[in-house]
């Protein structure tokens, strides 16, 4: 046992018989400085509500700050809700206000008003700021205190700026050009302006910036940083005028965030908003229920296909060991073309308007891993059970292959196109609609191959 772990065993030991009422506040307060940030968020996260709001008491108030920063929104939320101190107040104030905005997402409106209250009023302008942009908008994600520089300064008063207003920014690496109106002009890298004679202005050592609309989506925007590989990126108003800044940090959290909803929704349940080992069982529950009901149902569609061709299986038996083999095989072609498609999206490789091309591109997939799939189904089902038997799977499996790979293509882009989740009409649904329709198929080809 390392003794990172020897030293949490001994905090949840202390933490259990605090909450039975055994005072060793002291001695929990020592065992908690001992272990790093990573180690106390993991305890925060993964302990039930009293023994977290406990734990977070006795820390000290760097590393409660440290600790609460690198907490999601929600949890920040259930957090401020057990422990209602100074202490909550102070790190409140300490946060950046598009942190701070997040987190007043989380809290009822009247808990957020009263921290709202006890900022100064520069802390509470720029968070109300932030706050006025839509949920899923960039703007709620950026900072606005950015330091910027007039294009008439020389390299050394820039220098000097940056040295004398540096606390004040959310980041120095990249510097904003903008005109006494605010316009953004464009960008300053440090490096660029370390390394610059004193004498040459800004407005020479500026260049076009990457930048965002505080209105545009996160998801969208976040992307966009990260292909043109940047450390901060302006934002912007309707009027091309700065309003705030996004930094590396925000656009990871937004990726892991989408990243987290789309895997959850490709295998039929809702993200959780907490850590896994801390959310209540109803919650787990409730996360993944929906999605059984409604698959439940749409599976119906599979048990009428066979109610239909249910004649066809009294006359020919061994067509009904083939069903797992052939529905199984289109489930998972349209789902690995739904997620192809789907990731392609998200990195912006695929639009709405190449919807044609991928249809025409998938169908050429699909049939090529149908002509291998269905040759060897045909081999193998031809010299088992006769060669008309291994004619009917070899072309349902050639079929259904290139349906499920059309399928699967599509259905990210319209989901796109109406403005839903791709990834809700990724997995789940495309494995059903392809059971259903294969399985049409696979009779289909049978009644004709064998003259049923």
């Amino acid at each position: 046992m390392t003794p990172a772990s020897a030293t949490i065993d001994t905090v949840l030991a202390l933490l259990r018989r605090e909450t039975q009422g055994e005072a060793q506040l002291e001695q929990l307060a020592l065992e908690a400085q001992t272990l790093p940030t990573p180690e106390l968020v993991y305890l925060v996260e993964t302990r039930p509500a009293t023994e977290a709001a406990l734990l977070f008491r006795v820390l000290g108030k760097a590393s409660a700050l440290a600790v609460f920063e690198a907490l999601p929104a929600h949890h920040q939320a259930e957090l401020i809700s057990a422990l209602r101190t100074q202490q909550v107040a102070d790190i409140i104030g300490d946060l950046d206000p598009d942190d701070r905005a997040s987190l007043f997402d989380e809290l009822p409106a009247s808990v957020a008003e009263r921290l709202m209250r006890g900022l100064d009023a520069d802390e509470r302008a720029m968070t109300t700021a932030v706050l006025g942009y839509p949920r899923h908008a960039i703007g709620r994600y950026m900072s606005p205190e950015v330091l910027t520089l007039d294009p008439h300064l020389t390299v050394r008063e820039a220098r000097a700026h940056v040295r004398a207003h540096a606390e004040e920014a959310e980041t120095i690496y990249l510097l904003p050009v903008v005109d006494r109106s605010r316009v953004l002009l464009g960008v300053v890298g440090l490096r660029r302006l370390l390394v610059a004679d004193e004498d040459v202005l800004v407005a020479d050592l500026a260049h076009d910036a990457v930048h965002a609309a505080a209105t545009d989506g996160r998801e969208e925007a976040a992307r966009r940083f990260f292909a043109a590989k940047l450390l901060a990126m302006p934002i912007v108003d309707g009027e091309g005028r700065l309003v705030g800044i996004v930094t590396v940090d925000d656009a990871v959290d937004i990726i892991e965030r989408e990243n987290a909803e789309d895997s959850a929704r490709a295998s039929g349940s809702e993200p959780l908003p907490r850590a896994y080992l801390s959310t209540p069982i109803l919650r787990v529950v409730r996360s993944r229920i929906v999605w059984l009901l409604v698959l439940a149902i749409s599976a119906i569609l599979t048990v009428q296909v066979l109610e239909v061709f249910e004649d066809r299986l009294d006359q020919v038996v061994i067509l009904a060991l083939f069903i797992p083999l052939l529905t199984g095989t289109g489930g998972n072609t349209g789902n690995q073309a739904a997620t192809t498609v789907t990731r392609a999206l998200a990195v912006g490789e695929v639009r709405v308007r190449d919807l044609p091309r991928v249809v025409w591109r998938e169908l050429r997939v699909g049939t090529v891993l149908g002509a291998v799939l269905g040759s060897l189904g045909f081999v193998v089902a031809g010299l088992v059970y006769g060669l008309s038997i291994g004619a009917v799977i070899g072309l349902t499996l050639l079929s259904i292959c290139a349906m499920a790979a059309i399928v699967g293509g599509m259905m990210p882009l319209i989901a796109r196109r109406v403005g839903a989740d791709p990834a809700v009409f990724s997995n789940p649904f495309i494995s059903t609609f392809c059971d259903a329709t294969g399985l049409i198929i696979y009779f289909s080809i049978a009644t004709a191959v064998l003259g049923l």
